[in-house]
């Protein structure tokens, strides 16, 4: 099983990937429409989004809290963010 390097997710289905393609290392939840990786500024709005949504913070505790998530993750590591 793969993990989302992205937004760490667990990848086992075909549809869990960009397009179905299971050579990727990032989720259906990270790609753009064509199947490229978001950028880390698009990921972390959706991932902002995400959590307001399903824990109901605030935008401002729930884009501290993305970014703190992100920077575990091997996509984004090496991302210097204001």
């Amino acid at each position: 099983m793969k993990v989302c390097i992205a937004c760490g997710m667990p990848m086992q289905e075909k549809s869990d990937f960009p397009n179905g393609d299971t050579n990727k290392d990032y989720c259906a939840h990270c790609a753009r429409p064509d199947g490229s990786m978001q950028s880390y500024e698009e990921k972390l709005a959706s991932y902002t989004a995400f959590i307001v949504r399903a824990q109901g913070l605030d935008r401002q505790a729930a884009c501290a809290a993305a970014r703190s998530a992100m920077a575990k993750l091997p996509a984004w590591e090496n991302v210097h963010t204001r």
